[in-house]
């Protein structure tokens, strides 16, 4: 593969808050472990990290005793702590899931029994109450979630960067990797480097099956990307914190809902759309080798044909902004399509199963010097502790099956 790089005992791909996460992790749990992160990027954080909606999610979504679950309500008092030792801006706002339909309610008490179980703090509140917390929102119950808060994670994965002990290199994507186990593994980047390690940790986010396939893995998955499209509420004072509906079963991760950041602006979203690359941030970005690469994949036509109505809905709000006002005054009614100025999108790296179904909890697989994180969508950035230590003792498993 070329001449001989610098030599790690563990190599990270991807310098997103999970792959920093891991490199802080290992340095932590075994010091004197070399390691190398290779970001594609000229710094950290610049795709799914530094494009969500900030939230430290509560943990209130998901099924008890899952990887989301634990990790992310563990994760969210981590994230605060870890915020408040370095001076990352951040917030315990709680939020607000507010029912406006009668068939939400049956789902906004299992809600409740879920947060319980989770060992979640959880208010409920009638009608009267909501606008205590939400003086514009309108809804027939909701609950209230007191762990929830908003952060800076770009900046929480900065200073994960300037704490991991790792050595980071910036604009180092990588284009080939090389796997023998009597020789360990070589990863080649675009600008010809190399470097060698005992084992490789992908954390690549929305590449992470392209680099599991590279190091000779079968991922058994693929990425679909979804583009989350957000506005920004010119009238913020609409909103005092986090607002939001209650989630459809069929797809938990979306919904629009109202966020007010750690700068004090609301945005509003997220509309989620098929993106047309992995990295499309708008229709206009389209990579064709990446959308066939989507489109032959058989899950991403299972998809289609089981949610196409849900998806034409997501598709009417993308090309309207008075359609998209319209599902926000579902619960704020004040809201209208004026009131909405379009903000910076971002995409979500779903994995797909072959037969179309959409991965729900974290997915990490091992291969023989190898570690891969498959699916990490939210709430990857609020679980990225808890979540860095479990990718981190794999891989030092690893490391330690050599010696």
């Amino acid at each position: 593969m070329g001449t001989v790089g610098v030599d790690a005992d563990v190599v990270v791909v991807g310098g997103g808050i999970v792959g920093l996460s891991t490199a802080y992790a290992v340095s932590r749990a075994a010091p004197g472990t070399r390691v190398v992160v290779l970001e594609k990027e000229a710094g950290p954080a610049l795709h799914q990290t530094g494009r969500n909606s900030g939230v430290i999610h509560s943990g209130i979504y998901y099924r008890p005793g899952s990887l989301k679950a634990r990790f992310a309500v563990r994760g969210a008092a981590e994230m605060v702590k870890f915020c408040a030792e370095y001076g990352i801006a951040h917030e315990v706002t709680g939020k607000l899931i507010v029912a406006t339909r009668r068939d939400e309610l049956p789902r906004l008490h299992a809600l409740v029994q879920r947060g319980r179980e989770n060992g979640i703090p959880v208010r409920e509140l009638g009608p009267a109450q909501i606008q205590e917390y939400e003086p514009e929102v309108r809804g027939l119950a909701a609950i209230h979630v007191g762990t929830t808060g908003i952060a800076d994670y770009r900046a929480v994965a900065e200073r994960l960067a300037e704490t991991s002990g790792a050595e980071i290199r910036y604009g180092a994507e990588a284009v080939q990797i090389d796997r023998r186990p009597e020789r360990g593994v070589a990863v080649r980047t675009r600008l010809g480097d190399i470097v060698r390690a005992r084992v490789l940790v992908n954390c690549a986010g929305l590449q992470c099956d392209r680099v599991a396939r590279l190091a000779g893995d079968d991922p058994g998955m693929r990425i679909v990307p979804f583009r989350g499209e957000y506005f920004e509420l010119a009238r913020p004072e609409l909103v005092r914190g986090l607002v939001y509906p209650v989630p459809d079963p069929a797809f938990p991760f979306l919904g629009v809902h109202l966020t007010r950041g750690i700068d004090g602006s609301v945005h509003v979203g997220p509309n989620a759309v098929p993106a047309l690359a992995r990295e499309g941030y708008g229709w206009g970005t389209v990579r064709p080798k990446e959308l066939a690469d989507t489109l032959a994949w058989p899950g991403s036509w299972h998809i289609a044909r089981r949610h196409w109505r849900y998806g034409a809905g997501e598709l009417r709000r993308s090309a309207s902004r008075s359609a998209f006002a319209a599902a926000v005054r579902r619960l704020v009614p004040a809201v209208t399509a004026d009131d909405l100025t379009p903000a910076p999108a971002g995409v979500r790296a779903q994995a797909v199963l072959k037969d179309g179904t959409l991965v729900d909890d974290f997915l990490i697989r091992e291969g023989a010097r190898t570690v891969h994180v498959l699916n990490a969508p939210s709430p990857a950035a609020t679980a990225s502790l808890p979540i860095g230590r479990e990718v981190a003792r794999r891989a030092l498993d690893a490391l330690n099956s050599l010696l």
